[in-house]
């Protein structure tokens, strides 16, 4: 009983002392930043005593009360390579092969997040990747309800052949250039996540100083079931256009009865793929999807098969409210549809899915390829590649994965929070396409995370980001467009000091969201930190709106970095992209005359212009005007008339 007593009392006392230790961050390869005061934390016992060396320097702290420790090494000058020794009664850590340079932040969605072995000329790229001194650290996805202390994972990897692929393609290729022209070590510390949006990277704190976020970050949720509450509320209000609405089982029944109203279902398009990017993010549980399939004549009274892309839970099939299958298989399906099941005209095909399951991250859906999906008679196919309704259940058990759009705050307590204060150069954000849809917000919202983190770091440091570029539909001014306003809102950032913006309308792809080019982005940016970081006498913005004069049927554009001239890079030979209107708001295509960085732009249909648009659209194939030294004009409009997300708010 006694030894049994000791083993615990020891047991207790091993518990209630830890080994000294460092933050994640300071491990082996680590890039410091140089001419800065260098911050170092890490953790022991309370009260414990500290002794940490690097560099000729020699700092003492004591642990306080909750363990931590943090000392400040004077600012030292680039190079290396140091270690980094710590002792403490506890024990002891040591951090090897330290260099001293310039350290940037890259952080953003899905295209700061791209890879560099998804980017263009991968092979090439591979061969010119060995820098020893340019070291990269990925930051995990996670998102949590409190800011975090530390990381849990990730260290820092040396750029080589080997390694370089995984790092972020606009970090990779910005810190290549900045360091072949300085020739100092460039540490990149990547902290980025597809499709999130800006306001899952704002503190809680920050966002209750803005009043239109402060209801919203004073309502967190505290607990994960209390966030699930809050997304199954949302989601309701989205569908059923209240939160309290709740379809028993018998209401669900009636989606499979063959008379569904898909009208008030979620639209889909594209049947491939997570509902969590179909309107319907973190959902996980059974739902439905249906679409209306047009039957020929002469298929009605014969057998068919219908081909399904994979989800490897049990899927029924219903056609017309008749169950026609139910199985749990791998695989795309092909299932025998007996014949006179099928009426001629429309026909309801509705399928009850699960979340997938070894695909356990994917939650409900398809997975495969659109040429999976068909109706088949003989030689005839009818397509089922598009035009999807879907509806999730919850009737039945259903809950919500822990994604970054779920909760606002979470992905800073995660992923940022656990950052501050290593000091760094500057911040790089390539974000936005997520907060197209509340552009208008984003005028306060992008500022406001800016100036968060700079007041976290307590250092203005540099900010500079990607314009986004082009995707989607060739629409104009009297359209309206999403992306064109949350490109106005990024170029009215640039009024905050020390903020720069690489446009990159012109290297876009309008059919996916993710152009491959990351090179010249990587560049614009690098220009951007050569010139106003490292003063390096280059060019290195893109032209920008300056003024409006109007002289009767002109407009008069006057530019700002355009000093050199203008030239067009399109085959026509000739400007386009511009819109000109009058008093009435009505937008017509333009003629547009150079005139030094001057424009003239006219309309045979304006007589007394009053409003000017340029490349005013999702998608700006048509905008091909540049300065002489190979910078993209930046998207603009001379008006302030109420856009399309205007009343657009985050909840």
């Amino acid at each position: 009983m006694k030894r049994i007593l000791l083993i615990l009392l020891l047991c207790i006392q091993s518990a209630a002392f830890a080994q000294v230790r460092l933050a994640r961050l300071f491990s082996d390869h680590v890039v410091l930043q140089r001419q800065k005061p260098i911050p170092v934390w890490g953790w022991a016992n309370a009260g414990e005593k500290i002794k940490i060396t690097m560099a000729g320097q020699t700092l003492q702290t004591k642990a306080g009360a909750d363990g931590k420790w943090t000392v400040k090494f004077t600012p030292l000058e680039a190079g290396g390579p140091h270690t980094m020794h710590v002792t403490a009664k506890s024990g002891t850590a040591t951090v090897q092969d330290i260099l001293i340079g310039e350290v940037w932040l890259c952080s953003g969605q899905s295209n700061m997040e791209w890879p560099v072995k998804s980017s263009d000329h991968y092979v090439k790229e591979k061969a010119n990747a060995n820098f020893p001194q340019i070291r990269h650290f990925k930051v995990e996805h996670e998102v949590t309800l409190t800011p975090e202390k530390d990381l849990k994972a990730g260290s820092w990897k040396i750029a080589s052949a080997e390694t370089v692929g995984d790092f972020t393609a606009v970090g990779f290729f910005f810190a290549r250039e900045v360091y072949q022209k300085l020739n100092v070590p460039i540490g990149i510390l990547h902290s980025s996540w597809g499709g999130s949006q800006i306001e899952g990277w704002i503190s809680k704190e920050a966002m209750q100083t803005n009043p239109e976020l402060k209801n919203y970050a004073d309502n967190l949720p505290k607990t994960w079931e209390e966030a699930d509450i809050i997304m199954d509320r949302k989601l309701k209000k989205q569908l059923f256009k209240s939160e309290e609405k709740t379809p028993t089982a018998s209401e669900e029944a009636l989606y499979t009865n063959g008379s569904a109203k898909f009208q008030s279902w979620q639209s889909a398009g594209d049947p491939l793929g997570q509902w969590d990017w179909k309107g319907l993010m973190g959902f996980r549980g059974d739902g439905y999807m249906g679409k209306e399939v047009s039957i020929p004549e002469d298929m009605v009274g014969k057998p068919t098969t219908l081909s399904l892309a994979e989800n490897d839970s049990k899927v029924d099939v219903y056609a017309n409210g008749k169950l026609i299958s139910s199985t749990a298989t791998k695989g795309s399906r092909k299932i025998a549809i007996p014949a006179n099941t099928w009426k001629a005209g429309d026909n309801q095909l509705v399928l009850k899915v699960g979340s997938m399951v070894e695909l356990s991250w994917f939650g409900p859906g398809l997975f495969g390829k659109k040429d999976d999906m068909y109706l088949e008679e003989g030689a005839k196919r009818i397509s089922l590649a598009s035009d999807w309704k879907i509806m999730p259940s919850f009737a039945e058990k259903h809950h919500y994965a822990h994604l970054m759009n779920n909760v606002g705050t979470t992905i800073y307590n995660a992923m940022i929070a656990p950052l501050v204060p290593f000091s760094i150069r500057g911040a790089l954000w390539y974000q936005g396409e997520t907060n197209a849809g509340r552009a208008y917000q984003y005028r306060q919202s992008f500022p406001l995370l800016i100036n968060n983190w700079r007041q976290l770091w307590n250092d203005s440091f540099s900010f500079y980001w990607a314009q986004l570029s082009s995707f989607g539909k060739d629409l104009n001014s009297n359209q309206g467009s999403n992306w064109g306003e949350l490109r106005e809102a990024q170029d009215m950032t640039l009024s905050l000091p020390k903020t720069g913006m690489a446009v990159i309308t012109d290297i876009g792809n309008p059919k996916d969201i993710h152009p491959t080019n990351k090179q010249d982005v990587g560049h614009r940016l690098a220009v951007h930190a050569l010139k106003l970081d490292y003063g390096q006498d280059i060019p290195f913005s893109s032209p920008r709106f300056e003024k409006m004069e109007l002289d009767q049927h002109k407009a008069i554009i006057s530019l700002k970095y355009a000093e050199n001239g203008l030239v067009v890079k399109n085959r026509y030979g000739y400007i386009q992209g511009f819109e000109i209107a009058g008093e009435d708001k009505t937008f017509y295509y333009a003629q547009v005359q150079l005139d030094g960085n001057k424009l003239i732009i006219t309309s045979p249909k304006v007589s007394k212009p009053v409003a000017v648009r340029y490349n005013w659209s999702d998608a700006t194939e048509d905008g091909q005007l540049f300065n002489q030294e190979g910078f993209p004009l930046a998207p603009f409009r001379t008006d302030a008339w109420p856009g399309l997300t205007v009343h657009n708010k985050f909840q």
